[in-house]
């Protein structure tokens, strides 16, 4: 009988546990950023102009109570040159890439949170129609009135009212910043994939993303706050397993892959 070289039974031992290792591992969203036809490869903590009024940035955010780090991507958008819109399919949940294909847009990010059974725990307004029920005394508002004014507002402060005729709305919780300062809420402390929707003291939109399991929601805040964006208000989306953001404008594209099919995404186009 031939026998077994012991260097190859270690070599076997070894590949066998590295395998074990990495179907332990939980999987991570899909990520790439970078510049069509090109290397995918983009210079961090720059803006990058991707289209008129379409602006990107990577940089690497590190949780200021336990050091865990992730890679952010920040899409920043001047609303002189791009329209706000929400789209919301409760009976049909679309994958990232299928909104893509659908809405054909400059960029999205997922929306507000949702049940079960895909429907929004607040409340939508898409394209004036209004699904759900909005949120009393807490949380924030992304809208769009009939002028195409774009509002980030915390709903404590001042409350939705029927009679504002919003043509576009996507509610979720907590307001992460109000007036530039980080605001007090209460959260658990998991750390999870983390989706944010802010505007800054120019009156521009951000989309931001941390696609690692790095944050919890009180390390967002604080790093939102002392970060360079000049961030005036922001608002949590519905992250975790629902963290998706996509870019494509000019030579630029963004892809995060959220886990999960959504029924609802806040949309960017071009005007």
């Amino acid at each position: 009988m031939r026998r077994t070289h012991p260097l190859r039974i270690y070599c076997l031992l070894c590949c066998l546990a590295l395998l074990l290792m990495l179907t332990g591992c939980d999987t991570l969203p899909t990520l790439t950023f970078g510049q069509a036809a090109q290397t995918p490869t983009i210079a961090t903590n720059v803006w990058n102009t991707a289209a008129p009024g379409v602006e990107t940035r990577q940089e690497t955010w590190k949780s200021p109570a336990n050091g865990a780090s992730d890679l952010v991507t920040i899409v920043r958008f001047d609303l002189h040159h791009v329209a706000l819109s929400v789209a919301y399919q409760p009976d049909q949940p679309l994958s990232m890439q299928e909104w893509m294909q659908k809405e054909h847009p400059t960029a999205l990010i997922n929306g507000g949170y949702f049940d079960g059974l895909d429907h929004a725990t607040a409340l939508v307004i898409s394209n004036s129609q209004t699904f759900g029920t909005t949120y009393q005394n807490f949380g924030g508002m992304l809208a769009v009135d009939g002028q195409g004014n774009v509002q980030l507002r915390s709903l404590h402060e001042q409350p939705y009212d029927p009679s504002e005729n919003l043509v576009q709305a996507t509610q979720c919780s907590p307001m992460l910043l109000l007036n530039g300062q980080r605001t007090p809420f209460s959260a658990d402390k998991k750390m999870s994939p983390r989706s944010v929707v802010a505007l800054d003291k120019q009156g521009r939109l951000l989309f931001i993303a941390s696609p690692g399991v790095a944050f919890t929601l009180d390390d967002l805040a604080d790093l939102l706050a002392q970060s360079d964006l000049s961030l005036v208000t922001a608002l949590n989306l519905d992250g975790g397993s629902s963290t998706g953001l996509y870019v494509n404008a000019g030579s630029q594209s963004v892809a995060i892959d959220a886990y999960v099919n959504l029924p609802l995404v806040i949309v960017v186009k071009e005007k």
